[in-house]
């Protein structure tokens, strides 16, 4: 770390991303990385909370690695590991727990909502899952977390626990704010523009995959939902269009406006051909180099070894603290 504003932003490893993950977040990564010291966590730990295949969550963890580092993040520049490769995430759990009510955990809306998609596996870590990232949050003194609209709550527990562990025991912890990115932070589903893109859509006609080929991604796009109408324009009643212009704009490098003007006499067909092409020529180097880097494990193994490392001794500069502040002994080395 070298004195810049720490930012943590952390990804499931469940799955492959979308075009969404990747303008909404991963896009922007370098330019973060120049303007703040970045950790990426893994949160594989967290995937957890929802029955997985292991050998799946494996492969889903090495795929993840290997888009990161293809999307361009920097592992000179950046911290770059595992969360269950740091154990400190899950003894600072512990401490909060101690400062964490059960009321608090149970009103929160992300647990309610897995509760009812996941009937059959509510089990206490789906309801710990806020405390545990409060923990990756905390234990890094992270001054911004980027964060979508459904970990709004959870960031707003976090800033609560930080408080209440520092009333309790003298400051310790800094409180994180918010980060939002400026722009891509909302790409809607191809299908049902009202809706944000997901992977988990049934519809594979809604999503675009950071895995998606040539031909998929143009005939996803040709699929895509527009309205009745005939203008490439940005409105509230035109929501597919809409879409459809941020996620070019995006892609193309241009604003809004310029996309506009540049589809002004523009029929929906062609327009949604160029959407298409777009998409494709800014995904397609990102998948060659992903499965470039998969076929070296070997890499990617040392590489989140080496993150580890690094990510371990800031974790347990703050958990040593941590441990001193409620009073227990430091384990003596004789």
């Amino acid at each position: 770390m070298d004195g810049k504003k720490v930012i943590l932003s952390g990804i499931q490893p469940s799955g492959i991303l979308t075009i969404g993950n990747y303008l909404g977040a991963i896009k922007n990564w370098g330019v973060m990385q120049d303007e703040y010291d970045c950790l990426f966590m893994l949160a594989d730990l967290h995937t957890l909370t929802v029955k997985q295949e292991p050998a799946r969550l494996r492969a889903n963890t090495y795929e993840l690695t290997a888009l990161y580092l293809a999307c361009g993040l920097d592992p000179q520049k950046s911290v770059l590991f595992l969360q269950s490769h740091v154990p400190a995430h899950t003894e600072l759990t512990w401490i909060l727990n101690t400062v964490a009510y059960p009321g608090e955990l149970s009103r929160m809306t992300q647990f309610k909502d897995k509760s009812l998609k996941h009937a059959d596996n509510i089990n206490m870590g789906l309801m710990d899952y806020p405390v545990l990232m409060a923990a990756d949050i905390l234990l890094y003194q992270a001054d911004v977390v980027p964060i979508g609209a459904d970990q709004k709550q959870h960031l707003e527990l976090t800033r609560d626990l930080a408080v209440r562990f520092n009333n309790r025991y003298s400051e310790t912890f800094k409180v994180p704010e918010a980060y939002i990115g400026k722009v891509g932070a909302k790409i809607y589903s191809l299908q049902e523009p009202d809706r944000k893109m997901s992977k988990s859509d049934e519809n594979v006609n809604g999503f675009i995959s950071m895995d998606d080929d040539t031909d998929t991604i143009m005939r996803k796009f040709k699929r895509a939902v527009t309205d009745s109408g005939s203008e490439v324009r940005c409105a509230p009643d035109k929501a597919g269009v809409t879409n459809l212009i941020n996620i070019y704009s995006l892609f193309a490098g241009k604003t809004v406006a310029e996309t506009e003007k540049e589809f002004e006499n523009v029929g929906y067909a062609d327009f949604k051909l160029r959407v298409g092409e777009a998409v494709a020529a800014g995904i397609e180097p990102i998948r060659k180099e992903k499965n470039r880097l998969l076929s070296d494990k070997g890499y990617i193994d040392k590489l989140l070894s080496e993150g580890a490392e690094r990510a371990s001794a800031a974790a347990y500069k703050t958990l040593r603290k941590v441990y001193k502040k409620v009073g227990l002994l430091p384990r003596v080395k004789i």
